[in-house]
């Protein structure tokens, strides 16, 4: 059987998963690449979502099993691509930790991933800032005050990274997009989503409250 016709018989994400989780390399790679196309396609069932839901939640403790910063790079990669389908409703904000984690791994495809799956969860906790008072948009979504505590929690755990992660050479650069590919360039960029989701009322408030 050539590696080929290895990955036709990957036919379910949860297969994909098994495979970037005990294969070699290259099927590895390959499986990785599979998930996006199974995603999106009509393969995809009822059933696998609740497979998908299943693989985000135990993420963190699949991840620490892992060895391989190359397995990890497609596992986390693989995860943030499914990562919005994700069960939201017992705790939101349950994966932070190990997103934090990723945020300052020293692999920037790993940080980048992170970002994007941060950014993601920026958008649901910040609709009732961005569309206040309308019902239709807000219904389902978190109550307001729920969605403030996880955003102020957001908001300092990115302060004291960026402090943490602070040189002096970036002093150089005006623009998040233009400072090279860093720890403290990934959390810029999630910070900068949450400066634009928020508002600057939002985040003068969250200033305050670190202030007092």
């Amino acid at each position: 059987m050539t590696r080929n016709q290895k990955t036709v018989t990957i036919k379910t994400i949860k297969e994909c998963f098994e495979t970037i989780l005990s294969a070699d390399k290259n099927d590895s790679h390959l499986a990785a690449r599979r998930v996006s196309k199974l995603l999106y396609s009509a393969q995809c069932g009822r059933d696998e979502y609740q497979d998908i839901k299943n693989l985000v939640n135990d993420a963190p403790r699949e991840y620490d099993k892992i060895v391989e910063e190359w397995r990890q790079e497609d596992f986390v990669v693989s995860i943030s691509v499914i990562y919005y389908l994700h069960d939201k409703e017992a705790q939101p904000d349950f994966l932070f930790p190990w997103l934090f984690q990723l945020l300052q791994h020293s692999n920037g495809v790993i940080r980048y991933a992170a970002v994007r799956m941060i950014c993601n969860e920026i958008g649901p906790l910040t609709v009732h800032i961005r569309f206040p008072g309308d019902k239709f948009i807000l219904k389902g979504m978190l109550k307001s005050e729920q969605a403030d505590s996880i955003l102020y929690s957001l908001f300092v755990y990115l302060n004291g990274l960026l402090i943490a992660l602070w040189q002096p050479k970036y002093k150089r650069y005006k623009y998040v997009d233009s400072l090279p590919a860093s720890k403290y360039k990934s959390a810029q960029m999630v910070f900068a989503r949450m400066r634009e989701d928020c508002g600057a009322d939002y985040i003068s408030r969250f200033s305050r409250y670190m202030a007092d």
